[in-house]
Parts: C-alpha cells; sequence; structure tokens
C-alpha cells in the first residue's frame, strides 16, 4: 500500500468577494477500499458536483478494469484465458494503454517494476490476512508463474496474448497513478485550472491555488504514520507517490519484510525505508517508487534522470533516519511556519 500523503490546501481570504469568485470544492468517496480525493476551483457549486460525479465515474469504470480482487475484472478474464490460445484477444482500450505502459517501465527499470507478479502478490497478501508465513515451496511455484516476456501486445490491432498460462497481472502499482491521470485530465478538460486529486496517497497536482504559490504536502516518516517530515513539498503541475513498508509488512525471523516484493527473489524487501518521487507523470510517480526501492541508490538516480522524475529515499537504520535525495528534489522541498505556501 502506498503511504499516506498528507496534503495542507489554502483557504480562501476571508473577505467580501464577487459572486463570480472561485470557491473550493472538496469531494471524498472510497474507492479501492481506500479515500478518494477531488479538490478544485469552480464559481458554481452545482456545475462543481455534476463534474465531480462523472469524474468519480471515470474512477469506477477504470477500477473495475484493473483490479485483481474481482474475478470477473477485464484484467482476471483476460488473465485466465488469454493463454488458452495463441491468437491475440481483443482487449479494451484503457487495458491495452496501462499493460503497455507496464511492459515499458518493465524494460526501461530493469525488470525491477514487474506486474507478471500477480501470483507473487496473492500469496503474500493472504500471508499477512492469516499471519502465516508462506512456505519456500509456495513462493517458488509463485515466481514459476512470473515473466513479463509472456505478455505480448499488438500495437496495431489494440489485442494483447499470454505465452504462459496460469500467470496473473497485478496492475496494483501503476493504475492508481493511471487513474488519477485520467481523472485530472477529465478536470482540465472541463475548464478547471487549479486542481489536486489524491488516488490515496497517489497525489497529482495541477495549477494552483487563487492567490498560493502551489499546493503543500507533507510526507511522513518511514517508522511512525504520525510524524512528519519537517521540510513540506510544494508542488505545481506535478505529481507525487510515497511507497513504503509503513502499513503493510510481515516479520519473520527477526526481519520486516515489506510488501514491496523483489520479483528476482520472490520476497519482500526488508530495508525500512520509504521512497517519495516527484514526476510530471503520476504514472511514473507511481512505478517509479517501486524500482527505486529496489535498485540501488546509483541506478535509481539514473533512471529517474531518464523519466525527468525526481526521489527522496528516508531510510530508517540502526533508530536513526538517513535521507538521500536527487538534487532536483530540493527545488520542491520548502519549510513552512505555517500550512500555506510561502508567496
Amino acid at each position: 500500500m502506498i503511504q499516506k500523503l498528507i496534503f495542507s490546501l489554502s483557504w480562501l481570504i476571508a473577505g467580501y468577494t464577487s459572486y463570480a469568485q472561485p470557491k473550493r470544492f472538496e469531494f471524498v468517496e472510497t474507492k479501492m477500499a481506500s479515500p478518494f480525493t477531488i479538490v478544485f476551483y469552480h464559481t458554481d457549486s452545482l456545475q462543481a458536483q455534476q463534474i465531480a460525479a462523472r469524474a468519480f465515474h471515470i474512477v469506477d469504470s477504470l477500477a473495475a478494469i484493473f483490479t485483481d480482487y474481482d474475478p470477473n475484472s477485464e484484467l482476471n478474464q483476460f488473465c485466465a484465458t488469454a493463454a488458452d490460445t495463441a491468437t491475440y484477444h481483443p482487449i479494451s482500450p484503457a487495458l491495452f494503454d496501462i499493460l503497455l505502459l507496464s511492459k515499458r517501465a518493465h524494460a526501461t527499470s530493469k525488470g525491477s517494476f514487474d506486474i507478471s507478479i500477480g501470483r507473487l502478490t496473492k500469496l503474500w497478501r493472504a500471508a499477512r490476512q492469516s499471519d502465516q508465513w508462506p512456505s519456500k515451496e509456495a513462493i517458488a511455484a509463485a515466481k514459476e508463474l512470473t515473466g513479463m516476456k509472456y505478455l505480448q501486445l499488438d500495437p496495431k490491432t489494440g489485442t494483447a496474448r499470454m505465452l504462459k498460462a496460469g500467470i496473473q497481472l497485478d496492475l496494483g502499482g501503476i493504475a492508481q497513478g493511471y487513474i488519477g491521470e485520467k481523472v485530472m485530465r477529465f478536470l482540465l478538460d472541463q475548464g478547471i485550472t487549479a486542481a489536486l486529486v489524491d488516488v490515496s496517497g497517489d497525489i497529482t497536482a495541477r495549477g494552483n491555488p487563487p492567490g498560493k504559490a502551489g499546493w503543500v504536502v507533507a510526507i511522513n516518516t518511514p517508522h511512525h504514520e504520525a510524524e512528519w517530515l519537517h521540510e513540506h513539498l510544494l508542488l505545481k503541475d506535478h505529481s507525487v507517490t510515497t511507497s513504503g513498508d509503513l502499513y503493510q509488512y510481515m516479520e519473520h525471523e527477526g526481519k520486516r519484510y515489506s510488501h514491496i516484493l523483489n520479483p528476482k527473489t520472490g520476497y519482500g524487501i526488508t530495508k525500512r525505508l520509504s521512497v517519495t518521487v516527484i514526476a510530471k507523470d503520476p504514472l511514473v510517480a507511481d512505478w517509479l517508487t517501486k524500482s527505486v526501492s529496489l535498485l540501488s541508490y546509483r541506478k535509481a538516480k539514473r533512471l529517474a534522470r531518464k523519466w525527468n522524475a525526481d526521489f527522496l529515499v528516508a531510510e530508517y537504520k540502526n533508530e536513526q533516519l538517513l535521507f538521500r535525495h536527487t538534487r532536483g528534489f530540493e527545488e520542491f522541498m520548502k519549510t513552512f511556519a505555517s500550512p500555506e505556501p510561502e508567496h
């Protein structure tokens, strides 16, 4: 699960305003078992409610395609039937799009981001729920049913196939960024110029609140959910995602295993860290947090540079917090005496 990012948003300056002054609207609904928040500025409350309702409809439509919890979702139906024959299967444009983006992320990340580990994801999900450590044999069997090379896409026809039966795709590391991007694009198409979309911690910000320099986002530390980094982020036209083991992990024989899995080993990473990625594209911010968590710092910097992204790694080690970040990340870090951005 992606760690919570708590955003602080400026309120309109008190006083007499004209009826056409944009007002702040915030809409929150439970989507994908987590709060989904949409904030934007608009002059008409009825239109704002209608826009929000249509935006949440987009969320529902995409979530129904991408989820691996529903056996009837398009993703699960594709995984269950695509390997029955050697022919390509027609799939929806949204599913094809996210699978293509996932293939590109896998290739450029040297396999550190891998959506084909769905069997491993489900195995560890069940293990956390039952608090039963899985056997080596079970992990090995699930690991055998992985491999992005078995997923093949045909961009000309928008079709796809699987060359090995039993592989389960898991879009949990990229779907939230994808959905956030689609919702934000919809809001911009409605003429909204200042908006923030929070998909359970995957935040996309565009424009800036009236009279403010941007949107303020606070990051919690990797070892305590109620502790925040002193310096916050000031965002405008960027997206940010944080991943870590603060909320989902297992302990076994004195080690703490994160829910972020290493595709090469089949086990969760054991470092106590959180990774925050800032990028223009929310999809990149989403999947890149997983790769940065797994790669060496040098390789992670090189990968982030390719995708025009920056990141911060906060590691809890020997009861101390250690920080490393790319040079560009400093441009977004601000210290505020109040929740509001500086002018």
